[in-house]
């Protein structure tokens, strides 16, 4: 990462006698909370490519490059859908690892497949083992909410986010009342009730991406009115007397691809190939699909389809690329697919209409995205090379001064945005033997 290298020894350790003085006697979870930590905001658009900012005028983004942190881009993890990108954010996880393996839930027995929406309400789906940071975070004292961020209406281990607002049905993604109530519920909760992180989701600029496609006017105007919010954001930051230990980080969980209406990808075209031999098939949702066929077809369905279209890419479980550390998951079916940049995959009938699409190769250009920081914790003017989004929640845990859960990233990735990584802080808001050992650790990346 392009940034300015911290110095070895660079904090200064006091005695262990007044080391052991300053940390709180041990009596397990949770840790007593501490008012003078600063607070986090963890912002979601959907959808927010990395290059959206280049071909529309966006002040209030530059302004946090300029007084914060910005990275060239961010990567997400594969697969590049909602849901499952939201909730590497959270636990710092691939998808093999936290099992949120799509937008959709689904039970292969019963051929049951919910929507986007539904599946948002499904525990079972979200509590796989995997603890977000909310739930982490409220174990060791500290105080959680969330508006409308994907995850958010779920319970785990049968825990749940303290404060939390959850979008209704049929919700308007791009009504800017809405987000300005939104931003006006979290300084409230913030000030008022003395939240310590809350997570704020916005639906766009992705709806307009996918109804115009990401080279429209359309949604350049909603960059537009993307920054515009930014600006009230930090507008509402500032008056609330929060500018000064608030920790502010703006990402996206995808891009947005052009969807390619020529020379498109058609399953039921296929010679040789029949849905008869299929037991389940989730289909139709972009770029991606997920077959389990029926017993003693796989070999067959697998020889017709893995060479079916230039542009589709057919696997068995056991030989996905391990790159996308996707595959290793009881829920991932026997066979895969997934299309290249802008060709989606149509099944029994052609049901995709979007201009816009994701959910393509992670590597892809197109599906990177953006990662803004600004706050006491971050330096000034720093732009950093591209990481990937797995690294966010350990840089977040880190923000908080809590312990994370074991997970795929590593604070080495985001430390260099940091003026000072003083993990010897975080330490004394823990148990006397869990921070001693992190900061005997200190500098060897047990993080």
């Amino acid at each position: 990462m392009s940034a300015l290298p911290l110095l070895k020894g660079e904090m200064m350790f006091p005695s262990l006698a007044l080391l052991f003085a300053a940390l709180p006697v041990a009596k397990g979870s949770p840790v007593p909370h501490t008012s003078g930590r600063d607070k986090v905001l963890l912002v979601s658009f959907d959808g927010f490519r990395w290059d959206y900012d280049q071909d529309v005028d966006t002040p209030n983004l530059d302004a946090m490059a300029a007084e914060g942190v910005k990275a060239q881009y961010m990567t997400p993890a594969f697969i590049t859908l909602t849901s499952p990108c939201h909730f590497t954010l959270l636990t710092g996880k691939y998808m093999e690892n936290h099992g949120v393996i799509h937008n959709m839930c689904f039970n292969t027995s019963t051929g049951v497949k919910l929507p986007y929406y539904s599946t948002q309400g499904i525990d079972s789906w979200w509590d796989n083992g995997s603890l977000p940071i909310w739930i982490t975070a409220q174990r060791q004292g500290l105080k959680t909410g969330s508006i409308h961020f994907p995850g958010t209406k779920a319970k785990y281990q049968g825990e749940e986010v303290s404060m939390k607002l959850v979008e209704p049905p049929l919700f308007n993604y791009s009504n800017e009342t809405i987000w300005r109530q939104n931003i006006d519920t979290a300084m409230e909760w913030f000030t008022v009730n003395n939240l310590d992180f809350i997570t704020l989701y916005f639906g766009e600029p992705d709806s307009t991406g996918h109804k115009y496609g990401p080279e429209s006017t359309q949604r350049r105007n909603m960059v537009g009115q993307v920054d515009k919010t930014i600006g009230y954001l930090r507008q509402r930051i500032r008056e609330s007397g929060l500018e000064s230990n608030l920790n502010l980080i703006i990402t996206s969980d995808h891009g947005m691809e052009t969807v390619i209406k020529s020379n498109e990808i058609y399953l039921r075209n296929v010679e040789n190939f029949t849905f008869s031999d299929i037991q389940f098939e989730l289909l139709d949702y972009g770029p991606n699909g997920l077959l389990i066929p029926k017993e003693g077809k796989l070999e067959h369905v697998y020889s017709v389809l893995k060479n079916a279209h230039p542009k589709l890419h057919v696997y068995k479980k056991e030989e996905f690329p391990k790159r996308f550390h996707y595959a290793n998951h009881p829920r991932i079916t026997p066979l895969l697919m997934y299309g290249d940049p802008g060709y989606v995959i149509h099944g029994r009938y052609k049901v995709q209409f979007n201009a816009g699409e994701h959910g393509f190769d992670n590597e892809a250009m197109n599906m990177k995205t953006i990662f803004r920081a600004v706050g006491p914790a971050f330096k000034q003017g720093l732009l950093v090379e591209p990481f990937e989004s797995v690294n966010v929640y350990a840089l977040l845990c880190e923000l908080l001064g809590i312990a994370p859960e074991p997970h795929d990233g590593s604070l080495e990735v985001t430390r260099p945005m940091l003026r000072s990584s003083a993990p010897l802080l975080a330490a004394i808001k823990l148990p006397v033997t869990l921070g001693i050992a992190l900061i005997l650790s200190c500098g060897r990346g047990v993080y």
